[in-house]
């Protein structure tokens, strides 16, 4: 016989009576390089999403508004059947920009239902295996040097890991100085941190193959935390040759968007930790599934998160969630938030707060933050128009940034 409390009772009663279709909806692009997305429900609730790919703000903005159509008046505690009909309803489907439009769609709507239940998002997934989560912080920008002060203030900032990118431009095939050179870089940051605290290199898929063996094998005594993108997704078949030239574990994932695109990756077995973006790959929704198909394959999960406070929250409520996440990426203070920062754009900031290494799991409904609106409505005032860079070797072929 089944038997449902009282308190439960009503509250599934009040949400049946609460009027969850979806009335309206806002798009925000504001600094230093975000896209935010305001659900709001004709009851009143509202749910924050962060639909984005960077540099490619207007374009995911453009994706959004046409899907736009088809939310207004749907019942948005109907999560799975809209991202569902997102995902299949469109002949042409995948890729980063129809995937980050479902993405911050899918956050807004978790958001709505954890705040019509009031719940965090974790506790709807089935809920928390931990009661902290693991972050690192960014130090030093896209060409590396003079980090090691950086390094030792994250660390005074509560921080017990950290991440830098591995090199700035390379050639297809790089001299040994120049691997040498950036190698050196590490080293001081590896000595400023010492080797009781996490180091994470990321190649940001600027190495190719052939210079990426020489590359991994140097840092190898350096003891890496991971190396994250040894060469670019799209030639993730390389991982099984590069596997033998390091001891790191090897992660990837920031440019897979759905579970079938690491479904080739996660079989292939040569990576040891995924990296899915809460707003590329699907969102919440998506993340769950990818996540656990990786548990299956023995595979931890680092969700990518360079990007502003709703994505990291919705990353952070996947990580409390999940059994196979292991550490979680903050953009506090990394080197793109130029005019704006993280924390700026919360009535909450404390939620996000670091101690001994890591953020305390929040028993805030929905995704467990409070955004500034006011805030957000005066920023998306001044906008921004934020491209990356595009490198150039020394004999001006383009390369990877």
């Amino acid at each position: 016989m089944l038997i449902i409390s009282t308190w439960s009772t009503q509250i599934l009663d009040s949400f049946a009576l609460m009027n969850t279709k979806i009335e309206n909806i806002e798009l925000f692009k504001v600094p230093p390089r975000w896209l935010f997305l305001k659900i709001t429900t004709a009851s009143g609730i509202a749910g924050w999403g962060e639909p984005l790919v960077e540099g490619k703000a207007d374009t995911v903005c453009a994706a959004v508004k046409e899907m736009s159509s088809f939310l207004m008046n749907k019942e948005a505690q109907s999560i799975e059947d809209i991202w569902q009909t997102l995902y299949r309803g469109g002949f042409y489907r995948g890729g980063p920009i129809l995937m980050s439009a479902i993405a911050g769609i899918d956050q807004a709507l978790w958001d709505i239902k954890g705040k019509a239940l009031g719940v965090p998002v974790y506790e709807l997934l089935g809920g928390a295996v931990r009661n902290k989560m693991k972050v690192y912080g960014w130090i030093g920008g896209d060409r590396p040097s003079e980090l090691a002060k950086g390094a030792a203030k994250r660390i005074e900032h509560g921080f017990r890991a950290v991440k830098m990118n591995a090199c700035a431009e390379m050639e297809w095939i790089d001299s040994p100085d120049k691997i040498s050179r950036a190698v050196k870089n590490i080293e001081a940051v590896r000595n400023a941190i010492g080797y009781d605290r996490e180091l994470g290199i990321d190649f940001h898929g600027r190495v190719h193959k052939g210079t990426a063996k020489r590359f991994m094998q140097e840092l190898d005594y350096l003891k890496p935390m991971f190396i994250e993108e040894p060469v670019l997704s799209e030639n993730f078949r390389a991982f099984s040759t590069l596997a033998s030239y390091t001891s790191a574990p090897i992660a990837t994932g920031e440019r897979l968007y759905s579970r079938w695109d690491f479904k080739p990756l996660l079989e292939q077995g040569s990576v040891d930790i995924i990296q899915p973006d809460l707003s590329h790959a699907g969102g919440i929704s998506e993340v769950k599934k990818i996540a656990a198909m990786a548990e299956a394959y023995d595979v931890a999960l680092a969700p990518h998160c360079p990007l502003g406070p709703i994505s990291l929250a919705a990353a952070l409520q996947i990580d409390f969630n999940c059994i196979n996440a292991i550490i979680q990426e903050s953009s506090i203070g990394i080197h793109y938030n130029e005019g704006a920062d993280l924390l700026d754009y919360l009535v909450n900031p404390e939620v996000f707060s670091i101690k001994d290494g890591y953020i305390q799991r929040s028993l805030l409904p929905g995704l467990g933050i409070e955004v500034d609106e006011q805030k957000v409505r005066n920023m998306a005032l001044i906008g921004h128009d934020w491209k990356n860079p595009v490198w150039r070797n020394v004999d001006n072929s383009v390369t990877e940034w």
